[in-house]
């Protein structure tokens, strides 16, 4: 892995039941440079995500066992993954789902079908610990 690419060394944690979401967002996220690990549900997001210890999350809102919303409020309430932040994955954009992401503590909703450019900018984002709004910004 070469250094000058954009997120060398990030590591991120992307969750998702879907395989070609989580195949497509390891792609696009090695290709700037992160380490990407991969998780299907919540359950095995959170194992990956204590193992890991990643600079950021992305997280699927509709998943089985264990969805989005649940993982972000386990993830959130532990004092050491706490302060990683979080970005929902999603294909719903009501007002209500935003606000929930929200009140759960995700910092950032994306929809899908998200794009390689918007999954590298959300980890730019956050790994500089911008405090900058985007369109992805939950507000």
């Amino acid at each position: 892995m070469s250094d000058d690419l954009p997120l060398s060394g990030k590591k991120v944690v992307l969750i998702d039941d879907s395989n070609t979401i989580r195949r497509s967002g390891e792609i696009f996220l090695s290709q700037a440079g992160c380490q990407v690990a991969l998780a299907e549900d919540g359950f095995d997001g959170l194992s990956r995500i204590v193992e890991y210890q990643p600079d950021l999350i992305f997280v699927d809102v509709i998943m089985p066992r264990l969805d989005g919303y649940q993982t972000c409020v386990l993830i959130k309430s532990h004092p050491h993954l706490g302060s990683i932040p979080i970005v929902m994955l999603t294909s719903k954009d009501a007002l209500f789902d935003r606000a929930r992401a929200k009140l759960v503590g995700a910092e950032q909703y994306l929809l899908k079908p998200f794009t390689k450019n918007s999954l590298v900018q959300a980890v730019i984002a956050h790994a500089r610990g911008a405090k900058e709004r985007s369109d992805g910004d939950i507000e």
